[in-house]
């Protein structure tokens, strides 16, 4: 070889994009607001504007993945029509109006030498993501990285690629076309499995890494990466019908609980019911989500229950431990609060659980004592939701206690540092 002559790159997809948004994150960590909220207004007007190809394109991944046998509760996840694609767009606007954490001083003051000392918020800086399934996710993680001042890296499902492609170019595009430096947001594009292994290793160039999925997925990016994981936690989430229960808001929650979106992780997997007042609730309750096209799955006393008031299929002990995300659920019997928590916390997961009750200590002792990302008191557990509790969108439900819990919006996608002004000091 010419000792002149440069070898051929061997950079990857991965490290190319990663090192594209390391660039990208210097300037995007002190950029304005005002700059920030007009990319992210530019962004949304291009969602609406491209509305038709999105749907298209989308089209393409549905019929795909029904294609491939997946359960129509999957394909809802995936699925993409003009009403989700506003939503995205009004969840970028909603972003506009929120405070930018960048920048903010938590706490400051002077100490004993006379410096000054302060807490200031700080963009995390590169974010990796990896997430399956829901191509909303790629606009709403990026309008929320780019509000935040955090460059990111996204790594979807093969399922939904078509769709996050399209997603990435429009909103890309826009930002760039507002001022945002380019590079700033990059998607995998390829569906080398072996991509992820290296994502979860570039320490160099990702400051923290997000799987947003089912368990598996966050099992082994938790197991498997050298970058710091920050999980979104898989939903076990219970709805617990106390004896105090007014019990027609109970089957309205419980119903809405279940059926409204069955594919999402905040939806009820596991219900749960006082003994006392099952004959009275549950025979009825069962039918109505039969009717809803649920499957029931019980055993022992709730079997009894339920009885002939509606077909049911016998439960297994995995099927409290099951995430069923589809119109599935397993239920079962309890005396009293103390058993109902005790429930909780061997089946639970973190992610959501909730009371029905008028008895307002029980209720209290109940949101106290759950350990829980979200805890809920005569409400749906459908409302874990970043847009739902004044987020304007979400990174994820996270299940863990370090650094953030529950749905992570913007603040919990910032970290801090340490401010110290002085005037010549020196240390004794």
């Amino acid at each position: 070889m010419n000792a002149t002559t440069e070898p051929a790159s061997t950079e990857t997809e991965v490290i190319g994009k990663a090192r594209a948004a390391k660039a990208a994150s210097r300037l995007l960590a002190v950029m304005p607001t005002a700059a920030k909220n007009a990319a992210l207004e530019a962004m949304a007007g291009a969602l609406r504007r491209e509305v038709g190809r999105i749907v298209s394109v989308n089209s393409e991944d549905v019929a795909a993945a029904r294609a491939d046998g997946m359960e129509e509760s999957m394909v809802d996840r995936l699925l993409l029509d003009e009403s989700r694609v506003e939503r995205m767009a009004t969840a970028l606007e909603d972003l506009m109006a929120l405070p930018d954490p960048v920048g903010e001083t938590i706490e400051g003051r002077f100490v004993e030498s006379g410096l000054e000392v302060m807490r200031r918020r700080v963009p995390l800086g590169v974010v990796g993501i990896i997430y399956e399934s829901r191509p909303n996710v790629t606009v709403d993680i990026a309008g929320i990285c780019l509000k935040s001042g955090n460059a990111v890296v996204l790594r979807g499902g093969s399922e939904a690629r078509r769709s996050n492609l399209v997603l990435h170019d429009i909103v890309h595009e826009a930002s760039v076309d507002a001022g945002i430096p380019a590079g700033w947001m990059g998607l995998v594009e390829s569906t080398d499995r072996a991509l992820v292994g290296e994502m979860l290793g570039l320490k160099s160039y990702l400051d923290v890494i997000i799987p947003r999925g089912g368990a598996g997925l966050v099992s082994f990016v938790a197991e498997n990466a050298t970058v710091p994981v920050l999980e979104t936690g898989f939903g076990v989430c219970h709805t617990y019908v106390h004896e105090a229960a007014d019990l027609k808001k109970a089957a309205d929650v419980v119903f809405n609980a279940k059926v409204r979106r069955p594919s999402i992780c905040n939806a009820l997997d596991s219900l749960i019911v006082d003994r006392s007042v099952a004959a009275d609730f549950l025979p009825r309750m069962a039918a109505r989500l039969v009717e809803g096209g649920v499957e029931v799955r019980a055993t022992g006393g709730a079997a009894t229950m339920i009885g002939d008031a509606a077909t049911f299929t016998p439960a297994t002990e995995e099927d409290f431990d099951t995430e069923f995300l589809s119109l599935r659920m397993v239920v079962s019997l309890v005396d009293g609060l103390d058993e109902a928590l005790a429930h909780i916390e061997r089946y639970g997961s973190g992610h959501s659980e909730a009371i029905m009750t008028e008895d307002q200590p029980v209720g209290r002792r109940f949101l106290n004592e759950v350990d829980a990302g979200a805890v809920f008191l005569n409400a749906s557990t459908q409302f874990t939701d970043g847009g739902e509790f004044g987020l304007g969108a979400e990174i994820g439900i996270s299940t863990q206690k370090l650094h953030a819990r529950g749905p992570m919006g913007l603040r919990e996608m910032t970290t801090y540092k340490w401010v110290v002004v002085g005037d010549g000091h020196i240390r004794a």
